[in-house]
This record gives C-alpha cells, sequence and structure tokens, in this order.
C-alpha cells in the first residue's frame, strides 16, 4: 500500500494515488479539513501520548474521525463513534493525522445502544455493534459519498433530482444470523483486559484457542463460543467442536503461527438448503497442517450426529500464511459440496469457492446489478461479460434476458463450480474462462466476443490499470461496477469517468448511479453498486 502526501488539505490528485483505507482516511481528513478548519496551533503528538479526542464521523473501516479539541488536529481511532469523548493513545502519526487506541469513554456517543454480543468489546468483527443499526446505515452512506465525491471527482451529489448519482442505502432485512459462512482459527488464547487476573501479563496466552483473530494481530485468538452472525445450529457445532477439541488438546494440538507447530488450524462453517426440501445443509471443514484422519476421527463420529451437517472436509496446508484454503482436501463424510438457492437457481457450494456470504442480501445485491444492467428486450441480442465472476451467480442469474454470458475468474475451483452451476440449471448459453485479470496479456478478449454489457465485481484492491483499459477500449455501451471497497472503487470510476492528461483512453463513460447496500450490519463493511454508460 502506498504512502505519499501528508499534507492535510489532500487534492483530490493526491487521493487517487492512494490505496484502500489510507486513501479513504486521507478523503476523510481531507474532509475535515475542508468542512470544519482546523485551528492554526502547531500539534505535532508523539507515539504513546494520552489525549482526550471528540469523535465527529465514521470513516471508512469502521474508524472514528476525531479531533484534538485545543488545536482541531486529526486522529483516527477504532472503537471511537459519532458525538464521543473519549480519551485515547497514540500509536502511530502519518503526518497530515495520526492513529490512536480508545482507552476509555468520557462521554457517550450519540445512538448508542447495549450490543447484544459479549465479546463485542474486544472482537473485531461487529466494531459498531453499540450503534444504532439508523446510525451505522447513515454512516455507511456518507463513506461512499465521501469518497465518490472526493476520490472519484464527481462531486456532491445532489439529494434528488436528475443531477443525483448516490441512491439511498439499502438496509438488511437481518441484522444478526445473516452469515452463511464463519471461519474460526486455533491457536494460543489471548485474554482481553477485562478477564486480567490479578498480576498477570496483559499478553498472558493460554496453550488452547477456537475463535476468532484478535484486531490488528496474526497471532492472538480471542477465544469464542458463540458468534451471533451465523446460524444457530452453526454455533452450537462451534461449541461442540470447542469443548471436544479443548478437552482433547494433548493430541489435538492447536496451531502456533510463531513456531509453526501443531495440528488444528481453522474451522470453517459454511450453510446452505437442500435444493429438492429446502432443509439447512452444513458444511464443516476442518483445516489441519498435516493429513491425519485418525486423529480426527472420534471429533467426526460426534458431527455427523447433526442431521444438518451433510458434508465434513478436511483441507491439509503446511503453508506459513495463515489460509485456510488448503493444499490438498479430502471428503471425510457425505457429499463435496452443498447447495443454495438463489434467484431461482441452485448453486453448488464447495469448501473453498466464493459465493455471496449474506444469501438474503444477494437477492436483493443481484435486483439492483440486473437493473443497473438496463436490460429490455434487444438485450436478447447482447453479450455479457462477467468479470470476477466467482462461481457464476450473478451471470447465471441473467442469463435468459441475454445472447450469452461470458464469466472470467482466477481460481479454478470457482470455474469448476461455475460450469457446474450452469449445468445444474440447465443454462446452455454461459462460458466461464480460468484466467488472472491483474496479469492481462495482449490476447485479453480474444476467446469471447465484443461485450455489450461489462459487469465486474473486483477484490478489495479494485482492477489492475491493463482492466480498466481493456474497458475503456471495449466499447461496451453499459459497465456495472460492483465493490466491496468504495476507495479503490472510486478510483477506478475516475479512470473510466474523467480524462486525464489529454489520454484518449480515459473518460469513456458516464456515471449514472451509485447505489450503497448494507451486506454485513454491524460490519464497517459496504457494497455498492454503480451504474455507468458509454458517453459516445
Amino acid at each position: 500500500m502506498r504512502e505519499i502526501s501528508h499534507s492535510c488539505a489532500c487534492s483530490s490528485a493526491t487521493l487517487l494515488q492512494i490505496e484502500d483505507s489510507s486513501e479513504a482516511n486521507r478523503a476523510a481528513v481531507a474532509a475535515e479539513s475542508e468542512e470544519q478548519p482546523a485551528k492554526k496551533v502547531p500539534f505535532f503528538p508523539k507515539r504513546g501520548q494520552e489525549l482526550e479526542l471528540v469523535c465527529e464521523s465514521l470513516a471508512f473501516k469502521g474508524q472514528g474521525v476525531c479531533k484534538v479539541l485545543e488545536t482541531g488536529y486529526v486522529v483516527m481511532c477504532d472503537r471511537a463513534l459519532p458525538g464521543e469523548r473519549l480519551i485515547a493513545r497514540i500509536t502511530k502519526r502519518k503526518g497530515s493525522y495520526a492513529e490512536a487506541l480508545k482507552l476509555r469513554t468520557i462521554v457517550t456517543h450519540d445512538n448508542a445502544v447495549t450490543p447484544p454480543c459479549k465479546y463485542a468489546e474486544s472482537c473485531g468483527g461487529c466494531r459498531t455493534q453499540n450503534l444504532s443499526y439508523e446510525a451505522q446505515l447513515a454512516a455507511k452512506e456518507d463513506q461512499v459519498h465521501q469518497l465518490i465525491s472526493r476520490v472519484g471527482r464527481f462531486g456532491r451529489s445532489e439529494e434528488s433530482g436528475s443531477g443525483s448519482y448516490l441512491k439511498p442505502i439499502f438496509p438488511c432485512a437481518n441484522q444478526y444470523h445473516y452469515r452463511n459462512k464463519m471461519e474460526f482459527s486455533f491457536g494460543t488464547r489471548w485474554l482481553p483486559p477485562n478477564e486480567f487476573v490479578k498480576n498477570q501479563s496483559p499478553d498472558i496466552k493460554e496453550d488452547f484457542a477456537l475463535g476468532l483473530h484478535v484486531p490488528g494481530s496474526y497471532d492472538k485468538i480471542l477465544d469464542i463460543r458463540e458468534c451471533l452472525l451465523q446460524h444457530d445450529v452453526a454455533n452450537q457445532i462451534l461449541l461442540d467442536v470447542h469443548t471436544f477439541c479443548e478437552t482433547h488438546r494433548n493430541d489435538l494440538s492447536a496451531y502456533d503461527t510463531k513456531t509453526h507447530s501443531g495440528f488444528l488450524r481453522h474451522l470453517t462453517l459454511r450453510s446452505g438448503h437442500d435444493e429438492h426440501t429446502g432443509k439447512l445443509q452444513v458444511m464443516v471443514n476442518i483445516v489441519t497442517s498435516v493429513h491425519h484422519p485418525r486423529m480426527i476421527k472420534p471429533l467426526i463420529e460426534k458431527l455427523v450426529t447433526y442431521s444438518e451437517v451433510t458434508s465434513i472436509v478436511n483441507n491439509v496446508t503446511s503453508s506459513m500464511a495463515n489460509t485456510g484454503v488448503g493444499e490438498k482436501q479430502y471428503l471425510l463424510y457425505g457429499a463435496p459440496a452443498i447447495t443454495e438457492r438463489l434467484r431461482g437457481l441452485v448453486f453448488e457450494i464447495s469448501a473453498n469457492s466464493f459465493f455471496q456470504t449474506n444469501t438474503s442480501q444477494a437477492e436483493v445485491l443481484y435486483e439492483v446489478v440486473e437493473k443497473a444492467c438496463n436490460l429490455t428486450e434487444a438485450s436478447s441480442e447482447m453479450n455479457m461479460l462477467d468479470l470476477f465472476c466467482g462461481t457464476g451467480t450473478i451471470g447465471l442469474s441473467m442469463a435468459n434476458k441475454v445472447n450469452h454470458v461470458y464469466g472470467y475468474e482466477l481460481v479454478q475451483e470457482a470455474v469448476a463450480n461455475a460450469r457446474r452451476n450452469a449445468n445444474r440449471n440447465n443454462i446452455l448459453n454461459a462460458t466461464f474462462i480460468q484466467g488472472d485479470l491483474n496479469k492481462l496479456t495482449s490476447g485479453f478478449g480474444g476467446n469471447f466476443p465484443r461485450p455489450d454489457i461489462i459487469i465486474t465485481d473486483p477484490n478489495r484492491p479494485g482492477m489492475h490499470p491493463k482492466l480498466l483499459q481493456f474497458i475503456l477500449k471495449s466499447g461496451a455501451a453499459r459497465v456495472v461496477y460492483v465493490s466491496c471497497n468504495p476507495a479503490t472503487c472510486a478510483r477506478d470510476l475516475d479512470v473510466l469517468c474523467h480524462s486525464k492528461d489529454g489520454s484518449d483512453l480515459a473518460g469513456g463513460y458516464r456515471l449514472l448511479s451509485v447505489q450503497p447496500i448494507d451486506m454485513f450490519p454491524h460490519t464497517p463493511h459496504v457494497e455498492c453498486v454503480c451504474a455507468l454508460e458509454l458517453s459516445n
């Protein structure tokens, strides 16, 4: 991740060169500086210094945009919420702003609620659970607006009318139990501050934990027995696995990321529904450092007593990286995949394939994508290019309204799933191609016709410059950009819509709309669907 200018009054050109969260933070700092000019008092906080702050808004990724009252200096602080006065310790200074760790609250934030999860204060997953849902939605919508207007250089959107490109955010009907996939890690236990025993070190560890990583740490695991974001049955399975493995921890050792020793690495729980009966299906994926089925056989015998468990797989990885994807995979029980219905189609979900994590809200997302494609009767003669297609869910859901869908995806297993999904749903006008969209060659585009409609759904880093140039050269009448990171999305939209340096290969499209969608309540993540049309 690159970092450049340290000027607080960041220009649009400067912001464009910064990626991901730094880009979003710089935009937040610039917004605070322009809308409420800081007092002209020199201030240079030091690492470790404790300061009183007031939080004024939320930035992308859920950090609070705070100010030092006496100077107006901007500090980005995790878990700080709008309206809150707090004490925080500076952890890093980046010139134009600093980052800090929240220590305690002096005055509570606006729209405060009591989080129902007992792990909310320590877990990094639901960091805005103590903010009312209405306030969460408002903050996410504002984050998208700030980034598109400043980083994307589209200016502020009008509240309504023909000049308004930003649409009101779509809320999520279910704020809890909405995730169909959760990955937990085995490791050594980290104790949060409220569990410290007198005279114990803050970094004390125990020899077993199954839970989630402590924010910002690769080796500390917050031991949990329940996550309110997943299904109740998945929580019961998590509890049983936890109890069994902890009881047998002398034989089933937890993996240590520092010494790279130990057997159990991850537990991934995925849920779907039987395509015929609609009954809940659960896939249990146990990730280990070596293949040793006899060691986990007693655990498997316990798991198969659940009628909902229809698949148990063992991913094996020797990688030192913290990954839940194995180099080899073994089926231990049941079927190699589960299924889920989405927009009237049945999709196959294997252990390592991508599928939208919030199934019910994915229905909303795909309806928005289809509307952004502006499909008409004439679309039946058009070709659709589905970039970063995963298991083909978006393209296949619209295949009956276009001439042909061409999907492009890096992960071979996902491509295989997409092809099986097409066959399962008797869709004959869909072709899926395996390839790396971040390493385009001059021959890219030779194995499919010129697209009339392009849907692109990149991961967090956004699109490679070569792929952006391909889209600009394609002449596609409509481009729909589905983004999980509004910072890199704004950067890419700027290239697609605004000419720079007299280049003929920039600014070929006009932004029609940006639709934020809350896919993951209580987290800082927000999805958005952007509709573009060819200018000429």
